[in-house]
Order: C-alpha cells, then structure tokens, then sequence
C-alpha cells in the first residue's frame, strides 16, 4: 500500500531531566523522580523542570519498558506548563528477536521515543497545547548517581 499523505516535523525544544537513583517497586515498576537542574530550551522556550516530575517506567511481560511521564516546566516569563507523555523504550537485542520493518530508526541501540502533550493558559505558550508531538531519546543514563534522560521533542504536522 501507498501512503495517501506524509509527516512533517518542526524542532521545538530539547528536554533535559536529571533524575534520583530509582525506586524499585517491584520487578515491573521503577520510579524516577527528577532531579533539580533540569530544563527545556528551544527556539521560542526556555524553562526549567520543577518537581513535581517523576516517570513511572513499567516494564511489560515481552520486555518493552513502558513511560508515564507528568514532568513540570517553570517557563521564562513565570509560567507553568505540564508535560505528559508515554512511550517505548526497546532495545536492539530485544527488537531483533520480533523481525521488525528495516525502517525503524534505532538511535544507540535502542528504539526510544514519546508522545508528549502540553498543557498551559499562558498566553505566551498556550499554542504548546494544540501540538501533536514526538520526541526523541538524544542521550541518557541509568548510571547509579548519574542518571538522566535528554529529548528532542518535535511537532508533527
């Protein structure tokens, strides 16, 4: 089949969460709170993450790890903004074993990508809440005492 449209996708900012060592739940959910120090900056935002912010990464029966993330952005002007978004995180090992399309874009060894949803009045960054986004997993660690997380979020249109 041949696709009747195409997707086009706008830079909007780069995400950055320093998080706290993890708190392991159970063998199917790890809790990441962040860290202060984190931001987001792009071409028409800059702000910083505010707790509260936390991801509850559930792990799924075949191995996929799952994202709930609700992050807080303290914009520039004062302003808050509400970032959720789920999403996979799938390693190339894991992925081999499947026998996925060849097209799949992997980015050091792993298919990790959100879906995140803004949510703010502010008259400054209210269109941030009419976006369809995807971000992209840039950098991250999991290193006891060096763990974070870096995306690249994009609109989609």
């Amino acid at each position: 089949m041949i696709p009747t449209s195409t997707i086009k996708t706008t830079y909007l900012m780069t995400l950055h969460a320093p998080l706290e060592n993890p708190q392991r739940i159970s063998s199917e959910l790890v809790i990441y709170n962040v860290k202060p120090g984190g931001w987001v900056r792009g071409p028409h935002i800059q702000g910083e993450i505010v707790g509260p912010s936390a991801d509850w990464l559930r792990v799924m029966p075949n191995g996929t790890e799952r994202l709930d993330v609700r992050v807080s952005v303290r914009a520039d002007d004062g302003s808050y903004i509400l970032v959720q978004y789920g999403g996979r995180i799938v390693s190339a090992e894991q992925m081999s074993r499947k026998n996925p399309p060849q097209e799949l874009a992997w980015h050091d060894g792993f298919y990790f990508f959100t879906n995140p949803l803004f949510e703010t009045d502010s008259p400054k960054y209210g269109w941030l809440s009419d976006m369809a986004c995807i971000g992209r997993r840039v950098a991250s660690s999991v290193e006891e005492n060096n763990c974070f997380v870096t995306y690249e979020i994009f609109a989609v249109s």
